[in-house]
């Protein structure tokens, strides 16, 4: 388990500081994650990398010359928000465009997805890829859907070194996916991962037994076998691997791989490299010739007790990418000329202290918005727990967690603006990027939309009414399927966030006051979350385990119905009825 930790939700940001602090040569922090702390030759495609804390050396160990050229990093098994990617990429980006680069999750997909487009409306030109390595989270056919695992290195080291090269930005991108194409991970575990200040791992493992099959973020498994001797476990890496070529290899004989054995956090190198010896002979049995391999931590999940295998079926064009140099902290290979340190210019600094004007009846209406964002947090914090039990009958466990860490900074961002007299609108748009911001992932993105959506609706000069609010839940509910593309029925929040939103427009069209409307609308979601329990997740982290998520409401749908009934006593008072 993680034993050294001071406030756990301080963790990811003090683990940040001492890593910056270990190589000042190397990377330098900015606000969002770290980028080089050498100079990058001007006119370069800055490569961009980024995901969740937990999983070191991915994703800030690999910022360096001759690999990433900054990493966006998010809360523990959290995606960073599209505000900090982009931070980020600004800082990194030096006239050739940004690649964005991560592994395919839902969160990943959200935040790095927005934050292109955002750069692109900036002036600068960004790429997405979305790494999808992990052949048991999906099968061939849906090869789209599947999770970047430990092949997150070979296809950010095949885009930066193509960027080195001074390859153009469209270049880099198509390198970057034929890299991906080519690649292949399959892992084991014996025991889960155990997040800062838990008191115990998001999975279990029964003694004797392996999980086959699992992901980095404390995702269960696909199934479990008995544990095998070292020589077996090589024996099933291998066989799994070889097993799917991808298109253009039709037999592995005479081919040449990257080859990547990881260690998932607690599997130690000694037991790596007796892993290896039997997957090398295997490997060279089968006629593949292993291409500079990697054995050792290169993408880890916390301290579980695990390891996965990586191969990626090189072409002329991808080895010399692959034997490139570099230098990171987390990851050297040959010989790189030192670069100049980058001393970046200050003086231009954002001042958050002031807000636009506002009326006083939207001043009045951010007091009540400020006060249902204190009662979301206060109903988060108590039911914290039981969410993240929920989220780890499929999922990774961190959901109560994650909204936590969101309803937290999103109240505390809302209590500084309304002291600087904000109206509405400003209040609600600033607890939308702080709760994206500290949350990360999928529910940081949505609640960060919903946020936005009735913030906008109120305005900073109007006094809001019933209809208005309504209107405003309304169109965050369209931002978030949007955004997500989940429908009702894919066992998500949207299950409970459109039944909410149709009753909450019908009530106030008929002429009810928002605190009647509101009521009977909680009920509807109320009863939309209680049958997600019936239903099959079709997207995210649990649709690999779709089974056994049978019988248990979807965590978000869940603290969603929560939270609106919880919220309900702050409008009876403040708010015009019509």
């Amino acid at each position: 388990m993680t034993r050294l930790s001071n406030d756990p939700a301080a963790f990811a940001d003090e683990a940040l500081e001492g890593f910056v602090a270990a190589h000042p040569r190397r990377v330098r922090q900015v606000p969002g994650g770290v980028v080089r702390a050498t100079r990058t030759a001007p006119g370069q495609v800055a490569v961009v990398v980024g995901g969740g804390s937990g999983h070191y050396p991915a994703f800030s160990g690999l910022v360096g010359q001759g690999l990433a050229h900054g990493a966006a990093v998010g809360n523990v098994f959290a995606s960073p928000s599209a505000h900090q990617v982009r931070q980020v990429a600004r800082a990194a980006e030096t006239g050739g465009g940004v690649l964005l680069a991560y592994g395919n999750y839902a969160g990943d997909v959200l935040h790095f997805g927005q934050a292109a487009v955002q750069l692109a409306a900036e002036g600068i030109p960004a790429r997405t890829l979305g790494v999808t390595d992990d052949m048991s989270s999906a099968s061939p056919e849906e090869a789209h859907k599947r999770r970047g695992v430990a092949g997150d290195l070979i296809v950010f080291k095949a885009a930066a070194a193509a960027a080195e090269a001074g390859h153009p930005l469209d270049e880099v991108t198509r390198i970057a996916e034929l890299a991906n194409a080519r690649t292949r991970s399959f892992g084991v575990a014996f025991s889960g991962c155990t997040l800062p200040g838990a008191d115990h791992p998001l999975f279990t493992v029964p003694e004797g037994r392996m999980a086959v099959g699992l992901g980095i973020h404390g995702e269960p498994g696909m199934g479990e076998r008995p544990v095998p001797t070292a020589d077996e476990a090589a024996e099933l890496l291998v066989s799994t691997v070889l097993g799917e070529l991808p298109e253009g290899v039709d037999a592995p004989r005479g081919r040449r791989a990257a080859v990547i054995l990881n260690g998932l956090g607690s599997v130690k190198y000694e037991e790596l490299f007796v892993v290896y010896r039997r997957v090398a002979q295997l490997l060279a049995e089968a006629g593949v010739e292993a291409v500079d391999p990697e054995v050792g931590e290169l993408v880890t999940s916390f301290d579980m007790a695990g390891v996965s295998l990586t191969l990626c079926w090189l072409t002329d064009e991808l080895e010399p990418l692959w034997t490139a140099p570099a230098d990171a902290p987390a990851y050297r290979k040959g010989t790189v000329e030192a670069a100049d340190l980058h001393v970046p210019d200050t003086s231009a600094e954002t001042d958050e202290d002031t807000v636009p004007p506002a009326t006083d009846d939207s001043r009045a209406a951010a007091r009540t918005a400020l006060a249902a964002l204190r009662v979301l947090k206060d109903t988060v914090d108590v039911h914290a727990d039981e969410l993240g039990r929920i989220d780890a009958v499929a999922g990774d466990g961190d959901h109560g967690i994650g909204m936590q860490r969101g309803s937290t900074g999103a109240y505390e961002a809302a209590l500084r603006a309304e002291a600087l007299g904000a109206g509405a609108e400003t209040l609600l748009l600033r607890a939308a990027d702080a709760w994206a911001d500290r949350a990360g992932g999928t529910s940081g993105a949505l609640w960060g939309v919903i946020l936005r959506a009735v913030g906008s609706a109120l305005g900073d000069t109007g006094r809001p009414t019933a209809p208005v609010v309504a209107a405003g839940i309304a169109q965050a509910s369209a931002g978030v399927m949007g955004l997500g593309k989940a429908e009702v029925g894919d066992k998500t929040m949207v299950d409970v966030l459109v039944p909410f939103s149709y009753a909450l427009t019908a009530a106030t069209e008929a002429g009810q006051p928002l605190a009647t409307a509101w009521d009977t609308a909680a009920h509807s979601a109320s009863a939309a979350a209680e049958a997600t329990a019936d239903l099959l997740p079709r997207m995210g982290r649990a649709r690999p385990h779709a089974e056994k998520s049978l019988g248990t409401p979807d965590a978000g749908a869940h603290s969603l119905a929560l939270i609106v009934r919880a919220v309900h006593d702050v409008f009876v008072p403040t708010l015009e009825n019509h």
